[in-house]
């Protein structure tokens, strides 16, 4: 079944500390093979613009519907819509692709509880690992959108304005959607971080905070076209010998 984990005992023996040399390399294999999985399921998605928000949004709320009207912006401008691949915001976001004709896919982390996939996905992938699954996310991705969200959207906010603020990963955009929602987080990074002086003054600058999702395609578009070289275009060639796919939908090359 889609989305039932190992249960907890799996990750509290990998978190708590030494093991077994031999289990160890194990498990280090285990990651690779995972990393290889990723990487052959995602070559061709084409760029991605990834988008990350809570699950627990429901069809009538108000965040859903914004996050499916970004989702068709985005795929209508060219892009493959990645997410985590659940309910909520990632249905939302993936959903709004599909309407457009768009492509989309999904990147599930396996949790002791059971889900099942939106029906929105051209490309599924499921990880073990936490991490693996954030560099999947973040690896394909020229741009973050981020709809309201809990605990790991939390997560999935810092960890990629870490990436930008240290030059890992380039200067891409990286848009908060719902000015009610994240306005008090960005009010407090600017008046207690900034202020602090554990952030450099321009790092909130690195973040549009915007309720309107045109906005946020529009800032993503130019910003992939100009600063990235993205042009409308042929797509990657595929090689048949090694069983290669990609999900259908116009997008621009990379």
């Amino acid at each position: 079944m889609w989305g039932k984990g190992p249960g907890p005992a799996d990750e509290i023996a990998f978190l708590r500390g030494p093991a077994p040399r031999g289990s160890e390399l194990l498990r280090v294999l285990r990651i690779g093979l995972e990393f290889i999985k990723g990487f052959r399921a995602l070559h061709f998605v084409g760029p991605c613009v990834t988008v990350f928000g809570s699950a627990r949004f429901r069809e009538d709320h108000p965040y859903y519907k914004m996050a499916r009207e970004v989702g068709g912006r985005l795929a209508n401008a060219g892009f493959t819509v990645m997410t985590g691949g659940g309910p909520g915001i990632m249905e939302a976001a993936n959903r709004g692709a599909k309407d457009v004709g768009g492509a989309s896919v999904g990147c599930n982390i396996q949790l002791p509880m059971e889900q099942q996939p939106n029906p929105y996905l051209d490309r599924f992938v499921e990880f073990r690992y936490f991490f693996v699954r954030k560099v999947m996310l973040v690896k394909y991705s020229y741009a973050f959108v981020v709809c309201p969200g809990g605990y790991g959207t939390l997560d999935e906010i810092f960890e990629t304005a870490v990436l930008i603020q240290t030059g890992k990963i380039a200067q891409f955009p990286l848009v908060m959607l719902g000015t009610d929602y994240w306005g008090p987080l960005m009010e407090w990074i600017r008046t207690t971080m900034v202020a602090q002086k554990t952030i450099d003054p321009n790092d909130p600058d690195r973040i549009l905070l915007t309720d309107s999702p045109k906005e946020a395609v529009e800032a993503i578009r130019d910003i992939g076209m100009k600063q990235f070289g993205l042009s409308y275009g042929p797509r990657v060639k595929r090689r048949w010998i090694l069983g290669e796919r990609r999900p259908p939908g116009p997008r621009p090359r990379g």
